[in-house]
């Protein structure tokens, strides 16, 4: 029994929506998506119940892409819109971050006696950034470089007032919920899109897109909350790091021009516990 991961499927890609028909079966298998699936809800719910058949079990976190929405498409925003891809992931079976955390159930690393896998959703809220570029013209800063996300036109944060207070208040939430559901003896395994660390984000050929990967609030949460491994993506820059006996794990497939189509996207499943 292993548990798997990958982010950033992007099947919006034709490419990738077709080696996704290729993935084999893992029946004894878990597999963790660390958001961007796609765009669409439906894209989003179809691939999950594709995977749910392929995988033992499936936990999910949403990306920002999976939170993008364009005028007159009919489908919800913000807010709404999560919570409407946690329904509808829930209904598939899939374990979101609104879902009690998962005991893991496979062979434990040496030195862990609980591993307790926690997804999360937790956006960013602008501070990584460098330290001399005040908020108030960090758009402005990274547009200089054509550096800016999409999701300044495209993820709505309604009903919040801002992204940024959405992603305090899924901070708030998620913080209480580890103090409460995570035993003080127990390992964690952390899921989110986002990183949790500035210092482990290189994207050398879009350096000003940082505001847009995490926020500050989370940097020792590795350490607060026992972390054996934490699993992300959004970068597109897959990698493993080590800070102290936490391994991070950056698991994104990314756009077709970011992998290698002949090898198919089981190559590119990482190994988190086997």
């Amino acid at each position: 029994m292993q548990l798997l991961a990958i982010s950033d499927l992007h099947l919006t890609s034709r490419l990738n929506r077709l080696a996704l028909e290729d993935l084999p079966s893992y029946p004894e298998d878990w597999l963790i998506i660390a958001g961007d699936v796609a765009e669409q809800m439906d894209i989003v719910a179809d691939t999950l119940a594709i995977l749910a058949n392929h995988f033992a079990k499936v936990i999910w976190v949403a990306g920002n892409h999976e939170l993008w929405s364009r005028p007159n498409s009919g489908e919800p925003i913000g807010a709404n819109r999560y919570n409407a891809l946690v329904a509808r992931a829930r209904a598939l079976g899939v374990i979101t971050p609104e879902d009690p955390f998962p005991v893991w159930p496979g062979s434990l690393p040496p030195g862990v006696n609980k591993l307790i896998i926690v997804p999360m959703f937790l956006l960013y809220d602008y501070s990584f950034r460098p330290d001399n570029v005040p908020l108030d013209i960090v758009v402005e800063w990274a547009e200089e470089t054509y550096n800016v996300c999409s999701d300044e036109i495209l993820l709505s944060p309604a009903t919040y007032k801002s992204r940024i207070d959405w992603c305090h208040a899924r901070l708030a939430q998620t913080e209480i919920r580890l103090k409460l559901e995570v035993p003080d003896n127990a390992h964690t395994i952390l899921i989110n899109h986002w990183p949790l660390r500035r210092d482990l984000i290189s994207i050398p050929l879009v350096p000003r897109f940082t505001p847009w990967c995490g926020t500050l609030l989370t940097e020792d949460w590795h350490i607060r909350f026992n972390a054996y491994a934490v699993v992300t993506g959004h970068l597109h820059t897959r990698r493993t790091d080590m800070l102290g006996s936490t391994r991070f794990e950056e698991v994104s497939l990314g756009y077709p021009r970011q992998w290698n189509y002949k090898k198919g996207i089981s190559k590119y499943l990482r190994l988190i516990i086997a």
